[in-house]
Order: structure tokens, then sequence, then C-alpha cells
């Protein structure tokens, strides 16, 4: 990156803002509640090359119920579905400042959003904000972008989805200690896997945000993971890549609970004392991304053998060659709404 930096280009730089148009200092768009704008619609070919935004509601579930879509040369589709908030590398409905390669949360208290995946686009890149609340929304942002004659023929269209199992399913802990439930029993099959990312055509998937709301309250050893990272390539009925725990996937190691934000992979929220409450991870695959020619699955156990019933959610990262396959639909604003304290699957005292 750095090296190319003295290159000289032939390239247009454009942006898009909520800048106000009379020159005065309103510089905002205003959502009313339950409405959606169209904030940009850009004609031609380029690449999205920087994305900034920041907000503001009294509906303190926010980013959760703002939506960003964005759809690439005139697919009846968007090539992103994605609450807000968890596009920008956290969930749970919570900003705080982090900092990674390709997203970042900037102060004040991570209320200044920023994403730098490159986003090309050969005909048109069109922009939605939808506010799936009954709360007025302020929205200052931009979209800063290179103009070019014509898109280079290899190039993918970047994609974003969001997805949730809450809970996942997990299995009964009656009759078993904790070590039993925590690190016994085999997976035979890989249905239960939580899924991160299922995409169809030729591709690469470049990474994800995970989040998890720790739903088992004990005072044993709490630890949500040891959940293999599980990846189907191309059909494959067995994983292609195969991991060895949760906290492995993300580049960690031996159950952490500290803060760490790195280029590639990090924890933003750590969660509380014995891994309670809200967690999240991200692990971006820039160095090394994971090919596919027709289709990928990237899942990973909740807990080793799916045994866990924890508050998963995820947000996927790749690109892909269009058309791509249908989202399921975005789950409704109720359905997305993060859980305000844990909720106890069953209570385990010492004998």
């Amino acid at each position: 990156m750095m090296r190319d930096l003295p290159r000289l280009r032939n390239y247009k730089r454009k942006r898009i803002s909520s800048h106000d148009p009379t020159h005065g200092n309103q510089d905002f768009l205003i959502f009313k509640g339950k409405s959606k704008k169209i904030i940009a619609d850009i004609q031609g070919a380029g690449c999205v090359k920087h994305i900034w935004t920041t907000m503001s509601s009294v509906d303190r579930l926010y980013l959760r119920n703002v939506i960003l879509r964005i759809w690439w040369d005139d697919e009846e589709n968007p090539s992103v579905e994605v609450p807000i908030g968890d596009f920008f590398g956290i969930g749970h409905g919570i900003c705080k400042d982090f900092v990674s390669l390709p997203l970042t949360m900037s102060p004040q208290d991570g209320k200044g959003f920023n994403c730098f995946f490159p986003m090309p686009f050969a005909k048109r890149a069109k922009f939605e904000i939808e506010n799936d609340s009954k709360r007025s929304l302020w929205l200052y942002f931009y979209i800063d972008y290179e103009e070019y004659d014509s898109l280079e023929e290899d190039m993918g269209q970047f994609h974003a989805t969001w997805n949730r199992e809450n809970p996942c399913q997990g299995i009964s802990e009656e009759g078993l200690d904790n070590i039993q439930f925590l690190l016994l029993g085999k997976n035979e099959d890989f249905s239960k896997n939580y899924v991160i990312l299922e995409a169809e055509g030729k591709g690469h998937y470049v990474g994800c945000n995970y989040n998890v709301h720790n739903l088992r309250e004990t005072t044993e050893h709490n630890w949500f993971g040891e959940g293999d990272d599980m990846i189907f390539i191309d059909g494959d009925p067995n994983p292609t890549i195969y991991g060895t725990g949760t906290e492995d996937y993300f580049n960690t190691a031996y159950c952490p609970e500290t803060e760490y934000n790195a280029p590639f992979h990090g924890i933003p929220l750590p969660g509380g004392k014995n891994w309670s409450g809200k967690i999240s991870y991200y692990r971006f695959h820039i160095l090394d991304p994971i090919y596919f020619e027709k289709s990928i699955k990237v899942t990973i156990e909740h807990g080793h053998a799916n045994r866990r019933t924890d508050d998963i959610s995820t947000t996927a990262y790749w690109y892909q060659k269009e058309p791509h396959k249908k989202f399921k639909p975005l789950l409704p604003a109720e359905q997305r709404a993060p859980r305000k304290k844990p909720k106890a699957i069953k209570k385990i005292k010492k004998k």
C-alpha cells in the first residue's frame, strides 16, 4: 500500500456527503421515524474508498434499528444489508473506540464510524439508509470514491450480511458436570453449527465480526468458546478448512479476557468476569482471503460440539462476482434488539 503511494494515477476523486446545500451549518440529513432514503446514487464506473458517518437519535437501539443497504450495477437485491453498528465492527447495539485496518469506531465514544473496504462498481452504486424506528435520526456522512473510465474485468463486488441466532440450540446440562458439558462430546454431522456466511458464485471471504451474549449463569468456569471454525468450499461435504477453537480462529489464545485491537483481529469487548455478558471479536482475512469458485459456507460451533445456548450475531464481509445469492430476510426490529441483561439458561452451583 505505502509502496504504491507515489504512483501517479488518471483517476478523479469524488465525494457525496450530507453537507448543507445552502452552505450553512445544517450538515446532516433528518430521517423521521420509520423512513428510508437513497443517500447516494453514483452513475458510471468507480470504487468507493472510504465511508465515514456519525448519527444522533434518542432511540437507544439506533445502532440495530438503522439499516445500511448498498446495490451495485443495477442489481435487484442489495449486496450489503446490515444494521449500521454491526456493519462498522461491533454488535450488541454498542459503539466504543476501536481500530482495525478496514473498520474503526473513533472518538468520541466510538461514534465516528469509518470503513476502508474498497468497493468497486462498473455502472452504478446506490446507498440507502433506513430508520426502522419510531424516533427521528440525524445522519452525517461522507462517501469518498474514485471515478474511472471503466472497471477492470477481474474485480469482484463488496458484500456484507448479518445473521443472528438468539439463542443457539444447545443441549441440556442435566447429568453433566462442568467439564463434561464444556469439553466433551462429538460433533457428528456439523449441521447445527452457527452459520456466518453462505454464498454462491466466485469470490473470496474477507472476514467477520462475531458477537456473543453469554446466557449461561454459573460460578464455575464459563468460557463460551471451544467452538471450531469449519469452512466448506465449493460443495465439499466435509470442512475444507477446519479450525481448533473460537479464540484460535480470531488469532488469540487461552480463553482471553483482555481488550485488544490489531489490524486484522481483535477483541473490542472481552466481556465481564468469567466471560459474562457481551463479547465481540473480529477477524479480517486481508492478507489471507479464503477463495471459492462456486460456493462457500463459513460456520463455527457454538461451544464445543454445539453444546452451548448463547445469543450469537455476526456480520460477514466478502467479494464476489454478481449475481449473488439472495440474503435471508433481515430480522424485524424487535428480533434484532440486543438483550438488556443476561437471561440464565441454567444456574449451576458447586456441590
